[in-house]
């Protein structure tokens, strides 16, 4: 593998990191219907204003979100919309692993 390959594996890597959190995710799919003020992803994902924030920072420096601020409130949105095909490939793996492991359950009796 050459040097430039190899460095492309590590942005790919950058990016799964930074979505690879529930939390990331939950903000992920609320995101998919349009963008939201920081208020109401807090209240959607339950979690503290200071942990949200955080997990909205690291997707923005990775350019999964973008914000805009609105008079006070920060808005938030998907900036790159195909993740969510992603995380939809990551269900039919979860599906997938389901199956087989039902099929294994089956074959013990």
């Amino acid at each position: 593998m050459n040097d430039e390959t190899k460095k492309l594996y590590e942005l790919k890597a950058e990016i799964i990191q930074a979505v690879a959190h529930p939390i990331r995710l939950a903000i992920i799919e609320y995101l998919v219907d349009g963008e939201q003020c920081v208020c109401d992803i807090i209240e959607h994902v339950g979690a503290q204003r200071s942990n949200v924030s955080r997990h909205l920072s690291v997707m923005l420096r990775s350019g999964v979100v973008e914000s805009r601020k609105d008079g006070l409130k920060m808005i938030y949105s998907l900036k790159t919309p195909c993740i969510v095909n992603f995380l939809g490939c990551i269900e039919d793996v979860l599906k997938e692993r389901m199956l087989t492991q039902a099929k294994l359950l089956e074959t013990l009796g």
